[in-house]
């Protein structure tokens, strides 16, 4: 179900967070019964608590509550054996319910049907909701599946929000905190550039800082800096600054200013050219100076 829309002379009617605890069929023909009853009433424009409402709710047929629940915190046919039945709390679940947005977590499937034939059973006009709101469906379509399955308790877990414990007003307050993460989380990333795009560069509201180290540059090299390739940052990267003042104290001087010797032999050449050298000296002793100058230059070519 759709939510209405809501013209700008009308107030947002509020939200109602709720869930539902029931017992879970172990055979067939076992019908469901609802255990307990939580809703939260939600501000639609500052999402903060209106009011709240929790109840165990003490079903038709007690042994379809385990005497020890398998969770610690779980419901037990103890806790429910004085509770009020559902007929008892219709009236209130009612008021809470009828003409509010409804939101929960895979309600459509299940809370909304139990909700429903609960107050069929006790011969009573069930409410109406202004629309639904289903966190599983909204989250699946928007946040996708990085959550693994999508269940509460895989969301709270992928947020750092506790442990499931599977009690409505601790689940419905679960809800909403996983609702404010997912629209955070979605919020920021609509908000980046797309890496993958390659005009992102030009975007005029995201400012690096190797743009910044641009506009720090002295007055010297910031006419020709648009003919350099690149700019070291702070990542590492090295690239090239067009003034000596902005190299860095590890890097050579570029080669673009003044004038680089030749180097006359390759480094791996050195220890040839030393032993050339004393060869050249030791057999030149007892020759003329001239003689001595025109073989040297063989050592350097």
């Amino acid at each position: 179900m759709a939510i209405p829309t809501i013209s700008s002379n009308k107030r947002a009617p509020e939200i109602v967070f709720f869930d539902l605890e029931t017992n879970v069929p172990s055979k067939a023909g076992q019908k469901f019964w609802v255990l307990e009853f939580g809703a939260m009433v939600i501000c639609s424009q500052k999402l903060v608590e209106i009011e709240s409402y929790c109840t165990l709710i003490r079903p038709g047929d007690l042994s379809v509550v385990a005497l020890k629940p398998g969770r610690s915190d779980g419901i037990s046919r103890k806790a429910v054996a004085n509770a009020p039945s559902f007929e008892e709390v219709a009236e209130k679940i009612f008021s809470i319910l009828d003409g509010r947005i409804w939101a929960g977590h895979n309600i459509q499937r299940f809370d909304c049907v139990r909700i429903k034939a609960a107050f069929a059973e006790v011969g009573r006009p069930a409410p109406v909701p202004a629309g639904i709101i289903d966190s599983l469906g909204v989250l699946s379509e928007k946040f996708g599946k990085r959550a693994g399955n999508m269940k509460m308790a895989s969301l709270a877990t992928y947020f750092g929000l506790g442990e499931q414990k599977h009690r409505s007003l601790d689940d419905v307050r679960m809800n909403l905190e996983v609702l404010k993460h997912c629209a955070t989380v979605l919020f920021l990333e609509s908000s980046l550039p797309d890496l993958s795009n390659k005009n992102w560069q030009g975007t005029s509201n995201i400012t690096t800082r190797s743009r910044s180290q641009v506009q720090n540059l002295p007055s010297c090299s910031i006419d020709r800096w648009q003919n350099t390739s690149s700019i070291t940052t702070r990542s590492g990267s090295r690239g090239k600054f067009p003034c000596r003042e902005e190299t860095s104290r590890k890097s050579p001087p570029s080669t673009t200013f003044g004038y680089q010797r030749a180097v006359p032999y390759a480094r791996q050449s050195l220890g040839k050219m030393t032993a050339g050298v004393r060869n050249f000296l030791c057999k030149a002793q007892n020759k003329p100076l001239n003689n001595l100058l025109k073989h040297s230059q063989t050592l350097f070519r």
